[in-house]
C-alpha cells in the first residue's frame, strides 16, 4: 500500500510517500480501507519529536474515514463493507489503517467521506469539552479561544446545539473573525485589537463567561480567569501557544470556579469506552446536517508535506484533509 512515513524527526520534508506492507489486525481490531484522513497539530508534534511522538519510522495520523475491509475473530459489532470513522492504532496517512473495535464507529450513507474524515478529532473533542467536562447548562455564555480552528468552529456550533445562550470567540485576525461568525459566534474578539477579558465582561454586564474553552495556555489561560463568571469552568485542552500559564488557588474557592483539563488522546488510551456515548450523540448531528465541520483545505496523500506546511503557517481555518482514495 501507499503511505506517508516519518523517516526521522524534523520538518515537513521528513514525510516520505512510499510503499509499505498492509498492516495485520489482531482479534479485536478491524482493517479499514482509507478514503480520507485529517491533519492535526498533534501530527506535526509527532513529526517533530514532540510529546507523545513515536520512534521513526512511523505512519502519522489520528483519525480516519473509510470502509472496513476485514475484521478480527473477536469483533462482534462491525463487519466488512461498513462505512466507518475511527481512531487508528498506528497512524492513518495510508491506504489502509488498523483500529480497535472500541474506537471504530459506523456512519450512515448521509455523511460523506470528506465530512466523516473531518469530524472525529474535532467533534468528539468539542462535544466532550462542553457536555461532559464543562457540563454546559442551557442559557450559559461560552467563550471559545482559537474560534476559527477545527475544534473552535465545531465547538461554536455544538455550544448552540446544547443550549448556550451566547457564544463568544477569540481569533487572531479579521479574516478568521469572519470564519467564527460564519460558524455561529454571537461576538468575535480579535486578539491584539482589544482586551478580550474586558470585552467579555462588557458583553456579559460584568458577569463573565460561564464556560471558557482554552487550547492556547500561557497568558491566555491567565487572562481568561479575569472574565470567568462565579461558578464558571475554565477547560484547558491544549498548549498551542507554547507557554505555561499559572492559575492562583485564591481565584478559585471563594468564587466557586473550576479549572478542568481534558485530553482526547488520554481518553482514547485510558477510557475508550467513553467515546461510544460521544459517537452516539455526535454522529446523528452530522447525519441530519445540524453540525457541519468546516473544511479549510484538501491535499492528495502524496502531498502531506504541503498540508503540514499549510497547517503550520497558522493561515488555515477549519480542518485540512488528505484525500487517499481519490
Amino acid at each position: 500500500m501507499k503511505a506517508i512515513i516519518v523517516t526521522e524527526f524534523g520538518g515537513p520534508d521528513v514525510l516520505r510517500y512510499t510503499d509499505t506492507d498492509i498492516p495485520r489486525i489482531q482479534a479485536d481490531q478491524v482493517l479499514i480501507q482509507v478514503e480520507a484522513t485529517s491533519v492535526n497539530y498533534a501530527d506535526i508534534k509527532s513529526r517533530t519529536g514532540g510529546k507523545g511522538a513515536g520512534t521513526p519510522p512511523f505512519i502519522p495520523g489520528l483519525d480516519v474515514a473509510g470502509v472496513i475491509a476485514s475484521v478480527g475473530a473477536d469483533v462482534r459489532h462491525l463487519k466488512p463493507g461498513q462505512r466507518v470513522i475511527a481512531f487508528p492504532a498506528h497512524g492513518s496517512y495510508a491506504e489502509y489503517a488498523v483500529a480497535n473495535e472500541t474506537l471504530t464507529f459506523a456512519i450512515p450513507e448521509t455523511i460523506d467521506f470528506d465530512m466523516a474524515a473531518a469530524c472525529p478529532i474535532v467533534s468528539f473533542t468539542a462535544y466532550r469539552l462542553l457536555a461532559d467536562v464543562a457540563r454546559l447548562e442551557r442559557g450559559e455564555t461560552v467563550l471559545v479561544h482559537a474560534a476559527a480552528g477545527g475544534v473552535g468552529t465545531t465547538a461554536i456550533q455544538l455550544a448552540k446545539l446544547l443550549g448556550a445562550g451566547r457564544v463568544i470567540g477569540t481569533v487572531g485576525s479579521e479574516e478568521k473573525a469572519a470564519i467564527a461568525e460564519e460558524a455561529g459566534a454571537d461576538h468575535v474578539i480579535v486578539h491584539g485589537r482589544e482586551d478580550f477579558a474586558a470585552r467579555v465582561n462588557e458583553l456579559t454586564d460584568g458577569e463573565g463567561a460561564n464556560v471558557v474553552l482554552d487550547s492556547i495556555s500561557g497568558a491566555v489561560s491567565e487572562k481568561s480567569m479575569e472574565c470567568l463568571a462565579p461558578y464558571g469552568r475554565l477547560v484547558h485542552f491544549g498548549s498551542a501557544g507554547g507557554a505555561t500559564g499559572t492559575i492562583r488557588t485564591q481565584d478559585l474557592h471563594a468564587s466557586c470556579r473550576s479549572v478542568l483539563g481534558f485530553s482526547l488522546g488520554t481518553t482514547r488510551s485510558k477510557r475508550p469506552h467513553l467515546l461510544q456515548d460521544t459517537a452516539e450523540k455526535v454522529i446523528p448531528l452530522l447525519a441530519d446536517g445540524s453540525l457541519r465541520i468546516r473544511i479549510g483545505g484538501r491535499f492528495p496523500l502524496a502531498e502531506a508535506a504541503k498540508a503540514h506546511e499549510w497547517v503550520e503557517s497558522r493561515q488555515s481555518t477549519g480542518k485540512v484533509l488528505l484525500d487517499v482514495a481519490k
